[in-house]
C-alpha cells in the first residue's frame, strides 16, 4: 500500500497538467521554497563566472527545475502501464540527472578556466590601486565598476551601495568574497578594507604594501598553473612511455612464441 500512495500522487499531477490545472510556472513559483533546497551552494557564483551580470542565475536555476519535472513527467507517462517502485525510482533518477546537468557544465567550465577566474580579482585589484592613489577606497570603487569584470560589477555594486548606506564594517567586503570564492579571495578584500582604514599621511605607504602583496598572490597563481600543466605533462609523458613500453614487451613475447614455434 505504501507504494501505491505516491504512484496515485504522480498520476494525480500528471493528469492536473494535461487538464491545464497546474501551471507549470506557477507550481515552481508556489513551492519555491521548496526547490530552493535543491540550489547548490555556488551555483550563482558559477552562472556569474560563466556569463557574467548578463544572466540571472534564479531564471536559469527555474528553467533547470522546470526540465526536471518534465522529464519526470514524460517518464512517468511512458511507464504508466507497467509502473511499480523500481520504475518510478528510475524516473526520479533521470529526472535527478536532467536537473543537475546546468549544474554540472557550469562546473566543467569552471574548471575549465579555474586559472583564469582566479587571476581575475587581482589583476582587478591591481588597477584599481590607480584610482585609490587619488581616492578613497569606496569612490575608486564605485569609478571602477564600469571597467571591472562581469564577473565582479554586481558583486561591486552591492559592497559599494552597502557602503554608501553606512556599513562601514568589514562585512560587505566579507559578502563580496563568499560571493565570489576565488582562490584567496577572503584575505584579498581584508586587505582593501585595511587600506580604506589607513591614514592619508601612510596612503602611498599603504598603496605599496598593498600593491606588492596582491603582486605576490598574482605570481602564487600563476605558478600554480605552471605547476598543473607541469603535472600534465608528466602524466602524458608516463603513459606515453608504459605504452611505449608494454607495446614493445608485447612485440618481444610475440617473436619469442614464433622463434619458439619454428623449431
Amino acid at each position: 500500500m505504501m507504494i501505491e500512495i505516491p504512484i496515485i500522487g504522480v498520476l494525480l499531477v500528471i493528469l492536473l497538467f494535461v487538464q491545464g490545472k497546474i501551471d507549470g510556472n506557477q507550481f515552481i513559483k508556489d513551492n519555491e521554497k521548496l526547490f530552493k533546497l535543491l540550489k547548490e551552494d555556488d551555483y550563482d557564483f558559477l552562472v556569474a563566472a560563466r556569463y557574467g551580470d548578463e544572466a540571472d542565475p534564479e531564471i536559469l536555476f527555474e528553467k533547470r527545475v522546470k526540465n526536471g519535472l518534465l522529464v519526470l513527467v514524460f517518464l512517468v507517462v511512458i511507464f504508466i502501464s507497467n509502473l511499480n517502485f523500481l520504475s518510478l525510482i528510475l524516473c526520479f533518477v533521470v529526472a535527478w540527472l536532467i536537473f543537475k546537468q546546468g549544474y554540472t557544465k557550469l562546473k566543467s567550465y569552471y574548471k575549465a578556466h579555474l586559472h583564469e577566474i582566479d587571476l581575475l580579482l587581482p589583476y582587478y585589484l591591481k588597477s584599481l590601486e590607480i584610482l585609490i592613489q587619488h581616492y578613497t577606497v569606496p569612490v575608486a570603487l564605485s569609478k571602477s565598476i564600469d571597467q571591472a569584470p562581469k564577473l565582479f560589477k554586481s558583486g561591486i555594486k552591492e559592497l559599494v551601495s552597502r557602503i554608501n548606506a553606512g556599513d562601514m564594517t568589514v562585512d560587505p567586503y566579507m559578502a563580496f568574497a563568499i560571493k565570489y570564492p576565488v582562490r584567496d579571495s577572503m584575505r584579498m578584500m581584508r586587505l582593501l578594507y585595511r587600506l580604506g582604514l589607513g591614514s592619508q599621511e601612510n596612503k602611498q605607504e599603504q598603496l605599496l604594501a598593498f600593491s606588492k602583496t596582491i603582486s605576490n598572490l598574482q605570481q602564487k597563481s600563476r605558478e600554480l598553473k605552471y605547476k598543473e600543466r607541469l603535472d600534465k605533462m608528466e602524466k602524458k609523458t608516463m603513459v606515453m612511455l608504459a605504452s611505449t613500453g608494454a607495446g614493445v614487451m608485447i612485440i618481444l613475447v610475440f617473436a619469442i612464441v614464433q622463434a619458439f614455434m619454428a623449431q
